[in-house]
């Protein structure tokens, strides 16, 4: 098994885990729900880690989480 295989799924596992507390540990508080554009994002970083190994691609998905990310923290920064 390579290495990068290793720390992509090690990435991925990771990921998931966080994505489980996220959404299954205390739901009914509102002020730290995952807005949409939010889990949006959050699946633009795992894809650009699957597809890593084509450079263009892997960076670009991260970067289009990377937006899309800093996008929904000026939306709920403007909601309060």
């Amino acid at each position: 098994m390579y290495a990068y295989f290793a720390y992509i799924l090690l990435s991925i596992i990771v990921l998931l885990v966080v994505a489980i507390l996220i959404f299954f540990i205390d739901r009914n508080r509102s002020e730290n729900r995952l807005t949409p554009l939010a889990g949006l994002a959050f699946g633009f970083i795992p894809a650009g880690i699957l597809f890593g190994e084509n450079r263009l691609l892997g960076y670009g998905l991260m970067v289009v989480g990377l937006v899309v990310a800093v996008l929904d923290i000026f939306n709920r920064a403007k909601a309060k």
